[in-house]
């Protein structure tokens, strides 16, 4: 695998809904293998850049996604649910399927026309169940799982699509350390043995730090920088972006960003219009969130 060559490409995108733009002039690229991760405060456009590289939105009014090269909106509904896999926030199914059939559903893209599974979809499903520790949960409902148990299954499913790109939104929303702690393993386990690339939204900065290779942050539609988190996480970037002062120190074993909120600022311009001016994220000018150290 050529961890060079870049599997996602966004290219000067602009999105709205209605007359409401959302983002804009935004460009990055990610390249084969890497964990990214897209942050910023709330309404800054992050989900919808995340549904926009999924597929899930229609083609944006300027700009372009590309998957491996190819415009997304050209790729065949069928070939990209078998190369993007997504796990989304919140995943409640109106039937109370059991564990089994909806890690199963990960095969839909490879099914006939009937949508009957073969012998090698159920070896697939097995597989990622046991992968990913939930073969025990098998025969339970899906409603019945707490909220780690059901990332692990969805996991699972998403393993059981055999996807090149996994796209998360906000994985770690909702659980608690212990399990907040297992799915950064997880997905690390996913990127290392399998080769999955990785694109999620997340909140909480500094296991954002801890689990991805390169970080995207956005502010009112806006990229207002992109690399390795010890680049991006910076106590003056961060109080520009959030509007908070923060305290930022270094993990003594691996030397990582860990972010300490301390107060909210005062007084700061709107949408970020400091930070965008100051750090190069005018619009029309673009920041890739390739090159740079790793992490």
């Amino acid at each position: 695998m050529d961890r060079e060559a870049p599997l996602v490409s966004v290219e000067a995108l602009d999105f709205a809904y209605g007359q409401r733009p959302v983002l804009r002039g935004i460009s990055f690229s990610v390249t084969r293998g890497e964990i990214v991760g897209i942050l910023g405060p709330n309404g800054s456009g992050k989900t919808t850049l995340l549904k926009l590289l999924a597929g899930l939105l229609p083609p944006p009014e300027r700009g372009r996604v590309r998957l491996g090269g190819r415009a997304l909106e050209t790729i065949e509904p069928r070939e990209r649910a078998r190369r993007i896999a997504v796990v989304p926030q919140h995943f409640a199914p109106a039937f109370p399927f059991p564990v089994s059939e909806i890690v199963l559903m990960g095969r839909s893209p490879y099914t006939g026309r009937f949508g009957l599974e073969g012998r090698e979809d159920i070896a697939a499903a097995h597989t990622a169940m046991v992968e990913m520790g939930v073969l025990e949960l098998a025969d339970r409902p899906i409603h019945e799982l707490s909220g780690g148990e059901r990332q692990r299954v969805l996991l699972a499913r998403a393993l059981c699509q055999a996807s090149e790109l996994l796209i998360l939104d906000e994985p770690t929303a909702f659980l608690d350390l212990r399990h907040q702690v297992e799915l950064v393993s997880l997905l690390r386990k996913l990127n290392r043995t399998r080769g999955f690339t990785v694109i999620g939204v997340f909140h909480d900065l500094t296991l954002a730090a801890r689990l991805c290779d390169r970080l995207i942050l956005l502010k009112g539609g806006r990229l207002v920088t992109a690399g390795p988190p010890r680049q991006v996480l910076l106590a003056e970037i961060v109080a520009q972006v959030y509007d908070i002062a923060v305290e930022i120190v270094h993990d003594p074993k691996e030397g990582l960003p860990l972010v300490l909120p301390i107060a909210p600022l005062a007084g700061k311009a709107s949408e970020g219009e400091e930070a965008l001016h100051r750090f190069g994220a005018a619009e029309g000018e673009t920041i890739h969130a390739t090159g740079g150290e790793p992490r």
